[in-house]
């Protein structure tokens, strides 16, 4: 589905990302791991072209990724980015519509959607009059509406209560099984452990773990993805 080879990323002297090489199956769910600063941020814009790297190609099923790939594309970034003072159902047909859908075909989709999440009473209130989790419910609608074939989801889990967050995750994975390929990026161990058919840890801008979360298990005598995480990350300072 997506391949990343040999990608490197300066800004100025600061080395953002130095030749990380990856490779995300069609129809699996990857995590994009590793701490603060570690440059999983930077590789998700290069995916989005909103930066260009250094040096490095992308491939998006199998050809050599375009600008208008990302129409297929469904991105939530960990800043959310919804206008405070527009109405939620006025706001969430106009971003569908920027992603090609007609507004006819968003407010169906949106009110099946909202029906799903049970936000549909929410249509007319402003974003401002929600809370940070309610928002963020929105963003997610706003992002899967048009039916991404790849989904990268940046820290998805922040904000919500373990109620919601088990909402978001059966989302999820009801849309893996319909063949959506998805990316996380999260800091969240147990929900990535929960979740992930593979995952890539980077660390000081390299990967330093990267392949299927059971092997990856295996290798570590089944200790639970924070330890593993922690022990990667200091190892790999050595």
């Amino acid at each position: 589905m997506l391949h990343i080879d040999h990608i490197t990323k300066h800004y100025g002297d600061f080395l953002a990302l130095d030749d990380i090489s990856l490779h995300v199956h069609p129809g699996t769910l990857f995590g994009l791991l590793g701490p603060n600063g570690a440059g999983k941020s930077t590789l998700i814009r290069i995916v989005n072209h909103i930066i260009a790297p250094d040096s490095g190609s992308l491939l998006f099923e199998g050809h050599p990724m375009r600008q208008d790939d990302v129409m297929h594309i469904g991105y939530l970034p960990e800043e959310r980015g919804l206008y405070k003072k527009m109405r939620v159902g006025e706001q969430a047909i106009y971003l569908a519509q920027l992603k090609g859908l007609s507004k006819e075909e968003a407010a169906s989709r949106l009110h099946q959607w909202f029906e799903r999440l049970e936000i549909d009473n929410w249509w007319n209130r402003r974003v401002e009059e929600l809370s940070k989790g309610m928002q963020q419910k929105v963003q997610f609608v706003v992002t899967v509406l048009h039916e991404p074939r790849l989904l990268i989801l940046d820290e998805p889990f922040s904000g919500f209560d373990p109620v919601n967050q088990d909402l978001l995750k059966r989302e999820i994975l009801r849309l893996k099984e319909q063949g959506t390929t998805v990316i996380i990026s999260t800091h969240n161990m147990p929900s990535a452990e929960e979740l992930c058919d593979d995952i890539a840890l980077i660390n000081n801008a390299r990967v330093v773990l990267h392949g299927p979360l059971s092997d990856i298990k295996a290798a570590h005598a089944s200790a639970p993805l924070d330890r593993i995480f922690i022990d990667t990350v200091n190892g790999s300072k050595k």
